[in-house]
């Protein structure tokens, strides 16, 4: 098992910045692939991004290419999500996500945390 906790959410206006974090307890981290996904209200839970087990490589969803940067710490057992020129839009629930296979795809992930409220004000 792994128990992810994030942190880090608030309200915020348009164009400004958030970091959130998520820290990861139970099994080695380093093992699994990480994830950012979201959930806006009355919509399904989207891909944000992901970062590989090492940190060398990163996927992000084009909504938030060029905005939102990912990045982990293995050591700290941490995988944090800076997020800048936030939009209106970008209001949601954020949600860190572990999986062993990687990927995209919601179902591919394992082991989620309880979410953090970000909203971004116009």
């Amino acid at each position: 098992q792994v128990q992810l906790v994030e942190s880090g959410g608030g309200l915020v206006q348009a164009g400004g910045s958030l970091r959130l974090s998520c820290a990861a307890s139970g099994r080695t981290f380093s093992n699994y692939v990480m994830g950012w996904f979201r959930q806006a209200p009355g919509k399904e839970r989207e891909f944000v991004v992901a970062i590989s087990r090492s940190g060398g490589r990163t996927y992000y969803a084009d909504s938030v290419k060029g905005r939102f940067t990912i990045s982990r710490d293995n050591a700290k057992n941490t995988v944090y999500l800076q997020m800048n020129s936030l939009k209106p839009e970008d209001t949601a629930v954020y949600y860190c996500a572990a999986t062993w296979s990687g990927g995209s795809t919601l179902n591919n992930y394992d082991y989620w945390g309880q979410g953090t409220q970000v909203t971004v004000s116009s």
